[in-house]
C-alpha cells in the first residue's frame, strides 16, 4: 500500500475529516489532501508525528512507498560544498547574462543600425567565448556537485 493510500485508510479508520487530522498534526486540510491524493508528500517531521498519532511504525509508513522514501532519503543528506555549488552556479549565471548582453549589442548593432561596441582592449577570443565558456564550466562543475553529499 503507497503512503497516499496508508494515511487515508488510517484516517478513516479513527473517523478524522481531512480538516480534523490536519488540526492535530498542525498542518492546513490542504496539505492532508495533497498527501491523500499523492500531489505532495510531507516533511519527515510530519511522517514522525503521523506515525506516533496513528500508533503505526515510520517503517510501516515508509517502506511501502519508494518515491517517499526516496525523498525522505534525499532531504536528510546534505550537501557536501554547498558554498563551492552556489559559486559554480553563480559562475553559470555570469555566462548566461554576458551571453545574452552580447546578443543584445549584437542585435542593436544589426536590426536597430546601431553602433555599440564591446570594449576595445578585450581580446576578441575572449568577448567571443568567455561567457559560452563560463556556462560550460559552472554547469558541469555545479552539476557534479549537486551528488556530493556528507556521508
Amino acid at each position: 500500500m503507497i503512503f497516499s493510500e496508508r494515511l487515508k485508510k488510517e484516517r478513516e479508520k479513527r473517523g478524522w475529516s481531512q480538516a480534523d487530522l490536519a488540526e492535530k498534526i498542525h498542518v492546513s486540510r490542504q496539505s492532508v489532501s495533497k498527501w491523500e491524493t499523492g500531489k505532495n508528500y510531507p516533511s519527515i517531521e510530519v511522517i514522525i508525528d503521523l506515525s506516533d498519532l496513528f500508533g503505526i511504525t515510520i517503517d510501516e509508513m515508509l517502506r511501502s512507498d519508494g518515491e517517499l522514501k526516496e525523498k525522505v532519503i534525499r532531504d536528510s543528506k546534505n550537501l557536501a560544498y554547498p558554498k563551492w555549488k552556489a559559486f559554480f552556479d553563480s559562475v553559470f549565471l555570469l555566462g548566461a547574462f554576458l551571453l545574452v548582453a552580447k546578443l543584445i549589442i549584437m542585435g542593436l548593432n544589426h536590426f536597430a543600425g546601431m553602433d555599440v561596441i564591446i570594449p576595445e582592449g578585450l581580446p576578441k577570443i575572449l568577448s567571443n567565448f568567455l561567457p559560452l565558456a563560463l556556462m560550460v564550466i559552472g554547469g558541469i562543475v555545479a552539476d557534479q556537485l549537486k551528488t556530493k553529499y556528507i556521508e
